[in-house]
């Protein structure tokens, strides 16, 4: 086997604590982006220590105009938290439609879809596992997916393509990989950080489109003190983008932070499920070159069973390439490796 127990305990805990992490980065985050807006606030209106409540409105020196901004912080926080707090709240309920509403997914039965429904109960009753949800991606392109946070919430989708394309063997290898993926934990760390990575980016665009819209204004008026603005006008918006900046990146960083090596785990994972290398390594082989969903977020992208878009170079690959988890499964858990015929028959 690629992974033994004490590996797999390894990699859930870690799982945990990196769910962990994600809630309590959240607010910090969202409290520094709150920080960037009160020094927009103070750029705009020239008084750099009246949040402070000094009383010296558009005399303040640059490092006074940042305290005040700083002397707020808590109230700031407070917000953050209590904005978190909501966001998770209607994430918590509604992840799974805004998962489904980027990737097109639709939400089916064991009536609609007998096959898909037979083969997940089967490998759901050998493990014990409650059976999740099942939805479809009306698309050719060959994919899937596992989403949720707790059990009455996690569901398997996979792309009408991948029915029609792989046969039994091949397509129960790649439910395998999905229950793997929930098994280990994998679902809720990568749902929670689509929700941190969505909600800071669109936190940060939207601060970052108000400097655009009154900052502006605010840097022309620096030096004069006829507009209202601040002398220090110019310094305190740069300021601001700069922890607009390091607020965004370090969100896209938390993307690449999940490691890759939880695909490698769940191939393993379905492995042990169906005792069957060969079917996971020709489902992987069909699945290369053909995983195109339409228009789907890069963040949901992540979730996929392959993901094609590599990056620059593929440094900031979220998966690991195809041939090389076929590599893995031959090596460590006894698959053959066969040529590749293409999925799709051309027309």
């Amino acid at each position: 086997m690629m992974f033994g127990a004490a590996g797999l305990r390894t990699h859930i805990w870690n799982n945990n604590l990196k769910s962990i992490l994600l809630l309590a980065g959240f607010p910090v985050l969202l409290t520094l982006i709150g920080y960037a807006i009160a020094l927009v606030i103070i750029a705009m209106t020239g008084e750099g220590d009246y949040m402070a409540g000094k009383g010296y409105a558009g005399e303040a020196t640059l490092g006074q105009s940042m305290m005040a901004a700083v002397n707020i912080l808590p109230e700031i926080a407070v917000f953050a938290t209590i904005g978190a707090g909501i966001w998770f709240i209607i994430a918590w309920f509604g992840h799974q439609a805004m998962i489904n509403a980027a990737t097109g997914a639709s939400s089916v039965t064991r009536k609609d879809e007998p096959r898909f429904y037979n083969l997940l109960e089967n490998l759901c009753i050998s493990r014990g596992m409650t059976i999740p949800k099942m939805a479809i991606i009306e698309t050719p392109g060959l994919n899937a997916y596992a989403s949720g946070l707790t059990e009455g919430q996690y569901t398997v989708t996979v792309t009408r393509g991948l029915m029609e394309t792989l046969n039994d063997a091949e397509l129960e290898a790649v439910l395998a990989h999905e229950l793997s993926h929930i098994r280990h934990r994998d679902v809720r760390v990568l749902v929670i950080a689509i929700i941190f990575v969505g909600i800071i980016s669109f936190a940060g665009e939207i601060a970052f489109r108000g400097m655009l819209h009154g900052g502006l204004r605010a840097s022309s008026q620096a030096g004069s003190r006829r507009g209202g603005g601040s002398r220090n006008g110019g310094a305190l918006i740069f300021i601001a983008l700069a922890c607009i900046a390091i607020a965004y990146i370090l969100a896209i960083l938390i993307r690449f932070s999940l490691s890759r090596r939880r695909e490698y785990m769940a191939d393993a994972g379905a492995v042990e499920l169906t005792r069957n290398p060969d079917a996971m390594i020709s489902a992987l082989a069909k699945i290369s070159g053909h995983s195109e969903v339409g228009d789907a977020p890069d963040e949901v992208r992540e979730m996929f069973i392959e993901n094609p878009h590599t990056g620059f170079m593929g440094v900031f690959a979220t998966h690991p390439p195809i041939e090389k988890r076929i590599e893995m499964l031959v090596q460590y858990a006894g698959g053959q490796r066969r040529v590749r015929a293409s999925a799709v028959p051309e027309v």
